[in-house]
């Protein structure tokens, strides 16, 4: 199989890099399907790749010791899986797994590490991203302390529809209530709320985005900063216009 070319590759991390990086990573490089549910970084194990999505959108997950799980981040076509390996860390006990299938690219670990130690753009690119994935947990926070239910889910499908190609998001109410950490019910009650507004339509298992720019004046101040900083710092834009 025959290594992804920078010119093709949809991932922006791996489109941001120099192309001295890039021929770096490239022989390393190996495409590979992501099912729904795959694994894409195991916790509590050394890390071996890391893992840049072309498509599809995998979660991260923070799970308690009697089992609580709730959803702590997003991974789609803008980042990496891994990112623990960019601040030296081998290992973390948050699992990332595809929630929406699709495919991407996977580099070894000690590869990356090369390139962040011969390239210093390179690592600072990623600690840039690193940094737009805690801004974006510190945007959840603030979104689950200081905003409603209806507005915290039209951001969370926001940063779906950013990260996904076309306009349905293949998910049921029972993986949203995992997601965003509440009641099934609740979240059937807020889609409706949202649905009633024209923004979203949703089915079993889909929810289709009829008008963003109506799920962006639900979602208020709890979307978008992130978003921006992502913009300014890795120079490739994530949000959707």
């Amino acid at each position: 199989m025959s290594q992804p070319e920078q010119s093709t590759v949809r991932n922006l991390l791996l489109k941001s890099l120099s192309a001295e990086a890039f021929a770096l990573l490239q022989p390393s490089m190996e495409t590979a399907d992501f099912p729904l549910r795959f694994e894409l970084i195991a916790p509590d194990v050394p890390t071996t790749h890391v893992w840049f999505i072309e498509s599809g959108l995998g979660s991260v997950v923070a799970t308690s010791s009697d089992d609580e799980a709730v959803e702590v981040g997003h991974v789609g076509f803008e980042g990496m899986a891994g990112t623990h390996i960019v601040l030296k860390t081998d290992r973390t006990p948050n699992k990332t797994f595809m929630q929406v299938a699709g495919h991407g690219i996977s580099v070894p670990v000690p590869v990356l590490q090369q390139a962040m130690q011969q390239f210093p753009a390179v690592n600072d690119l990623w600690l840039n991203y690193v940094h737009c994935t805690e801004l974006q947990l510190a945007h959840s926070a603030l979104a689950n302390a200081r905003y409603n239910m209806h507005e915290r889910l039209a951001r969370w499908l926001l940063m779906c529809h950013d990260r996904l190609i076309g306009d349905d998001l293949p998910m049921t109410h029972e993986f949203l209530s995992l997601m965003l950490g509440v009641r099934r019910s609740g979240v059937t009650n807020e889609l409706h709320v949202i649905e009633g507004m024209k923004a979203i339509k949703a089915t079993r298992a889909n929810l289709r985005i009829l008008d963003r720019e109506k799920l962006e004046e639900i979602a208020g101040g709890c979307y978008g900063l992130p978003e921006r900083e992502y913009d300014r710092l890795i120079g490739l834009p994530i949000r959707r216009h």
